[in-house]
């Protein structure tokens, strides 16, 4: 697919900051839908069936995270990055928990936007790497069927959280770098306030550490990156 054919759906309802984002997807040859309302986005999601969805976390009707939600029931793969204007970890947190792939916290660079559509897109379009499934603990990890499952119960686990597992268990017992997995998992360089790798961790903690404060097995290695001791 050629990047001028890709259709991002842009739901924002700040009509200055909204016709900025569309001038300048449309610049890079984006097809761009936009939407002011959650409603509204979830049946343009549904009938338009968008490459990728940049969602705001405040609209007029309903939350982003509801929007988020409501889209991940009918589709499980289109890529969708959240725009939040807050800084809070437990708020970025609570988007990848209901799906959303990657966040920009406002105020943002276009720059650092376009380039994380892009990857987003990239991710999208490419095969992913077959893996063998493999443990942590007791939790066990079946990355062609992207589930971890414990004492019978299994949950399904996003694209990013596979394979972020699957490199940490492929180097494991290694610690590997922030930037090494930006480069690897998500595509896109690191930046200083980049905490995109860091807010994943913290989610793949809660699901498969007993103590996710007190981690055994996803360690963190102060100044380099993460480690995983299975």
């Amino acid at each position: 697919m050629s990047e001028s054919s890709q259709k991002v759906l842009l739901v924002e309802d700040d009509p200055a900051l909204a016709l900025g984002l569309v001038d300048t997807l449309e610049f890079e040859g984006f097809e761009v839908l936009h939407a002011i309302k959650g409603e509204d986005a979830i049946r343009l999601a549904a009938d338009e069936g968008p490459d990728c969805i940049i969602l705001d976390v405040m609209l007029p009707d309903m939350n982003g995270y509801q929007v988020c939600e409501r889209v991940r029931r009918s589709d499980a793969h289109v890529p969708i990055l959240m725009l939040t204007a807050r800084s809070q970890e437990v708020d970025k947190i609570r988007g990848l928990d209901v799906g959303a792939d990657d966040y920009v916290t406002k105020p943002f660079s276009v720059g650092e936007l376009v380039a994380r559509i892009r990857a987003l897109l990239r991710r999208a379009s490419r095969a992913p790497s077959v893996a063998e499934p493999f443990t942590i603990g007791d939790r066990a990890i079946d990355p062609a069927k992207q589930t971890l499952s414990a004492e019978g119960d299994e949950e399904q686990l996003g694209f990013y959280e596979i394979e972020l597992l699957k490199l940490l268990h492929a180097r494991r017992g290694q610690p590997v770098s922030r930037d090494e997995i930006l480069e690897k998992v998500w595509g896109i360089e690191a930046g200083p306030t980049n905490r995109t790798v860091d807010n994943f961790i913290v989610k793949l903690r809660k699901k498969i550490e007993p103590v996710p404060n007190e981690p055994r097995y996803i360690l963190t290695v102060y100044g380099v990156g993460y480690k995983l001791v299975p």
